[in-house]
């Protein structure tokens, strides 16, 4: 045995932007963070407590994804009204977006180039941009009919 208890990465995790270390925080943190980097929506990761036996209200998922986001352990991504999920990498990044299947997968930010953004409105300033690229399954073409004899 290593001697690390099993939630001490969680523990320092939320110690390190100041969140107190409930039961649920823990439990959700562990869930979300070791398994490397992941998109989420509440939905999932509500299931993903209930399978580990974490008792956790989707309301209290739901807290605890804002906490985190606003404490910027994640990122929230809206792909669409009402529908958001929250991105356990942080760093500059950009994503593609399936419609049918709901999968995102990311794109390294420097593979992206946006150019000629307009002036931020008097007061403000551009904080982030986030790209979202939508994928349709490609149709394949029909093969072209046989001459019949």
């Amino acid at each position: 045995m290593n001697g690390t208890r099993p939630y001490k990465r969680a523990l320092d995790r939320l110690h390190a932007v100041g969140l107190r270390p409930t039961r649920q925080r823990l439990g959700l943190a562990r869930l979300l963070f070791d398994a490397g980097d992941r998109h989420v929506t509440a939905e999932q990761l509500h299931l993903e407590a209930m399978g580990a036996n974490i008792r956790v209200s989707l309301a209290t998922v739901y807290n605890t994804l804002n906490q985190f986001t606003a404490a910027g352990l994640l990122r929230e991504v809206v792909v669409e009204a009402g529908k958001s999920y929250f991105d356990t990498n942080t760093s500059e990044h950009h994503h593609f977006f399936l419609e049918g299947t709901g999968r995102l997968e990311d794109i390294p930010g420097d593979h992206v180039l946006v150019a000629n953004l307009p002036a931020p409105p008097d007061g403000t300033k551009v904080a982030r941009v986030d790209v979202i690229v939508r994928l349709a399954p490609s149709v394949q073409a029909p093969a072209p009919a046989q001459p019949r004899n």
